[in-house]
């Protein structure tokens, strides 16, 4: 999933298991026994406005994160990041886990009191896979093995051959192509949330304007104004209603990290990011407020190798030359300052089942680092007299700004490259990399599900995220035959050795959580390192 930002931090976690009134001053708790307050609302900092509300359209984890509020999938997770149970009650699969087969609760409601239902979520995800939607997701379905979808997704099929099908209004059979152990993660993912078909074809593109949304999930959107803010009430029919206790979420837009912190202090904000640099400082002035844990994301640098792509980028030995001068230690200590482990691997070593393997460039020093890129770029043909020059692109952010500038810097400094930055905002971004008019441009992902193919998919040839267009049949076949394999560990070594050998992206670091998180805000998941959080988890302390 897209990220803009640094968008994770935590406290406290837990569950609620018995219904109470949680709304009066004298409540507490029911499994911490903490007071909770009065005023139940949370309000956090966004660096972005949200491109969409539509499940099967959004492609950001700012804008998922407000779909698991207003809608609700089959399954859900945990503050651990354990699966449990959403619209469905659970699932059984077949002996090769090729048909999964899902049983919804009768209790499941729409907003306006519809029953939710198997034929909502057979429509939203023939919706997904529709070319004439052109979800920006679509590969997802694609990627979930899902029988025909990859046909329907090129027009090849009917939407009605999608494997999908209810057998009943409680029963929901998926039917795969291939053996994935998996899968139930990845119905956490917004993509395939249900949708209500008569409402989006009542309303069209404007089903999602607050005035029109129906959802199933703990939360209603009642506001939404571009650019600065969107609010969140509880919905008063959902199933679980009884064990919900925050009344409202407000998320403000607010570009500038250093003014987010301020009103942070303030009292105006229950979380918000750390500024870059400053956690240390922070750490030791408010040691129970900031925060920073493992994130299940990755940032880096991705070349467009696509034929509209600069020339200089075709050449391996250009990007390697710099993804060796980058100095990630100078970024991650000096820059950032927030716990962010260095990257030379695609995949986060925080992702269960993984092991990174040991690449060539992650064993050498800095030094070696350096004199090796110089290298490789004499032999490219660029020196002093043909100096190599292009454009760098990232999302407007203080901190993306301060990396992109820490490396144009180590590149000019080692290599004399000369290099332009451009940053744009969040949507005009993502249309901008999409559409490969860009020469270098920032990347990061966060996992769709907690397995490594969520990462090394992204740079397969069908990956509609693959945005430099990087190609190569040996890693499209290794991360084939991982899909089905009982032990895929050896094919992802593989697949992240020739990354590291052709180097299409430059991995820069792996995400921390680095927050300001108020100690009156409770049930943060700090342990879900996907950090799939929802606010019907969330609770405030009473003061």
């Amino acid at each position: 999933m897209k990220i803009a930002q640094n968008l994770f931090a935590g406290l406290l976690t837990s569950t609620f298991l018995a219904g109470a009134a949680f709304a009066d001053s004298h409540a507490t708790h029911p499994v911490t026994g903490q007071a909770l307050a009065s005023d139940q609302t949370f309000t956090y900092r966004l660096l972005d406005d949200i491109p969409s509300f539509d499940p099967q359209v959004l492609e950001d984890v700012d804008g998922s994160a407000i779909a698991r509020d207003l809608f609700e999938g089959l399954m859900n997770q945990d503050t651990d990041g354990n699966l449990i149970p959403g619209v469905a009650t659970g699932f059984t699969t077949n002996d090769d886990k090729t048909v999964y087969t899902f049983t919804l609760r009768p209790e499941a409601v729409w907003s306006n009191g519809e029953q939710v239902t198997a034929g909502d979520f057979v429509y939203a995800w023939k919706r997904a896979v529709d070319p004439e939607l052109a979800s920006p997701y679509s590969w997802f379905m694609e990627l979930m093995s899902i029988e025909n979808a990859k046909e329907i997704i090129a027009g090849e099929k009917p939407l009605d051959d999608l494997g999908v099908t209810a057998i009943d209004d409680q029963t929901l059979e998926v039917r795969l192509t291939a053996s994935l152990s998996y899968f139930p993660q990845m119905v956490t993912q917004a993509t395939t949330f249900p949708v209500l078909q008569s409402v989006v074809e009542a309303h069209g593109s404007d089903w999602t304007k607050p005035e029109n949304i129906i959802g199933n999930g703990a939360f209603k959107l009642v506001e939404y104004v571009p650019g600065e803010r969107v609010v969140r009430e509880r919905n008063e029919t959902y199933w679980d209603n009884a064990n919900t206790i925050l009344d409202k979420t407000i998320a403000l837009v607010i570009n500038d990290e250093n003014q987010a912190y301020t009103r942070y202090l303030a009292g105006e904000l229950d979380r918000t990011e750390v500024p870059s640099g400053q956690y240390p400082a922070l750490k030791a002035e408010f040691p129970d407020e900031a925060v920073s844990f493992p994130r299940l994301c990755n940032y880096y640098y991705t070349f467009n190798l696509s034929d509209s792509g600069p020339e200089a980028f075709k050449d391996v030995r250009v990007r390697q030359a710099l993804a060796l001068a980058v100095d990630r230690k100078i970024i991650t200590e000096k820059v950032l300052a927030g716990g962010q482990p260095e990257a030379y691997t695609f995949t986060p070593g925080a992702t269960a089942g993984f092991e990174i393997p040991e690449v060539e460039i992650a064993t050498m020093s800095q030094s070696d680092r350096d004199m090796k890129a110089k290298e490789l770029l004499a032999e490219a043909g660029y020196d002093a007299s043909n100096p190599l020059s292009f454009d760098v692109l990232f999302n407007t952010s203080e901190a993306h700004n301060k990396v992109a500038v820490a490396m144009s810097q180590m590149w000019k400094q080692k290599l004399g490259v000369q290099v332009n930055l451009a940053n744009q905002e969040w949507k005009t971004f993502l249309e901008t990399r999409g559409n490969q008019d860009f020469q270098l441009a920032r990347g990061a992902w966060c996992g769709d599900y907690n397995e490594a193919s969520t990462f090394l998919d992204l740079l397969t040839g069908p990956s509609g995220y693959n945005d430099g267009k990087y190609s190569n049949p040996k890693v499209d076949e290794l991360m084939i035959e991982a899909r089905s394999s009982n032990d895929p560990q050896p094919l992802y070594k593989e697949v992240e050795e020739i990354l590291a050998s052709e180097m299409p992206v430059i991995p820069i670091y792996h995400y921390a959580g680095v927050y300001m998180l108020d100690t009156d805000l409770g049930g943060w998941p700090v342990d879900n390192v996907q950090q799939r959080w929802y606010s019907r988890q969330l609770y405030k302390i009473a003061e």
